[in-house]
């Protein structure tokens, strides 16, 4: 494939070839592309922090009618390359926060998004949909997840709900508004930037019909089910054990603790501890279901801990997690239970314990 062969106006109704790609690489050797490039990324950088109030709390970034646009002329090659330039300079021109690297990942998706639909393609009103929603479903809720988990883990030694359902009602809230505003924006840019010689495609199909408002809100409708899926998969499957604080920790395992002891033959109050290792519930389920731990506590060799570290103390014992419970020398598992309470009152319906 010779360079002038690479130079023409082909479309490509997907990016999946050789010729594709070979044609995004070759942007890098247009001197007036880099320079549109160096521009899209100035403009970026400057108008990142602005936005177009929609309701309380919830506004469009101006910034990626450019990212759209840029994408748009230079491919998904320089996408990559503009995204992660942008995002360093952002980061240090108007820093907001503690650098964490991976956030560059997202701004390098999203362009990358961008590029794969509207690159050297006929744009369409339908490739301007699917590309908002793939940015924001899968780049915004997807994969911005475990790096904003990474994020609090790492830098703000904090736990983060895998579930944020207020960021995730954001961006499908904001998806059809954005893909319509896109799609303004682009017939606005089109026409002009097609002249210059900067793309091939023209604005014909660029506009809302019939199958294009029932693809918007059938992909809202996908989103909207998707998160309600994971939702109730993540209501029935994570335990509330894993977010209690510590002080709720230790009244949750002295509670079953007393009911433990109340329960079992032979068991004496004093050296007894219960942990709790999961509470879990489901959608529809009045009740709440404890997993326990029963351990007996070693008087010796807690007395040894103690003396050793005097922030070793029975309250640290008896608000122990699961993990912490099973390292501690001082406690001998001995059995194990299962107690059921209401999920709204908290009373006690019924528990079985199993000693060894």
């Amino acid at each position: 494939m010779t360079q002038n062969a690479l130079d023409n106006r082909a479309l490509y109704p997907h990016p999946f070839s050789k010729v594709y790609w070979k044609q995004a690489a070759g942007e890098f050797k247009k001197r007036r592309v880099l320079i549109f490039a160096a521009l899209m990324i100035g403009l970026r950088v400057a108008l990142k922090s602005l936005g177009i109030p929609i309701a309380a709390d919830l506004k469009i970034n101006i910034a990626f009618f450019i990212n759209a646009y840029g994408a748009m002329v230079f491919g998904p090659v320089v996408a990559i390359v503009a995204a992660a330039i942008s995002d360093t300079l952002g980061c240090i021109l108007f820093p907001t926060g503690v650098y964490f690297f991976p956030f560059i990942f997202i701004e390098i998706a999203g362009s990358l998004c961008f590029a794969l639909f509207l690159y050297r393609a006929e744009i369409t009103a339908k490739r301007v949909i699917l590309s908002r929603f793939c940015i924001d479903f899968f780049v915004n809720i997807v994969l911005n997840t475990p790096v904003m988990w990474l994020y609090y883990k790492m830098v703000m030694g904090k736990s983060y709900a895998i579930f944020d359902l207020v960021r995730i009602v954001k961006n499908l809230a904001m998806f059809p508004i954005e893909s319509v505003l896109l799609i303004l924006f682009l017939r606005m840019v089109i026409p002009p930037t097609q002249k210059l010689g900067y793309i091939y495609s023209g604005i014909d199909k660029l506009r809302f019909n019939r199958k294009n408002i029932i693809l918007l809100v059938a992909l809202v409708l996908i989103g909207a089910g998707a998160v309600t899926g994971y939702a109730i998969y993540s209501y029935n499957t994570t335990s509330l054990s894993a977010s209690y604080s510590t002080q709720e920790r230790l009244a949750r395992n002295g509670e079953m603790n007393e009911w433990v002891v109340a329960e079992a033959d032979g068991l004496d109050a004093g050296d007894t501890v219960t942990i709790i290792e999961a509470a879990n519930r489901k959608v529809g389920d009045p009740d709440l279901v404890y997993t326990l731990a029963v351990y007996r506590l070693d008087a010796e060799k807690f007395a040894a801990q103690a003396a050793a570290d005097e922030t070793y103390t029975l309250e640290t014992v008896r608000g122990y997690s699961k993990s912490k419970a099973a390292k501690d020398e001082a406690l001998t598992r001995i059995g194990s239970a299962t107690a059921v309470t209401d999920k709204k009152t908290g009373e006690h319906k019924s528990i079985e314990v199993h000693l060894d």
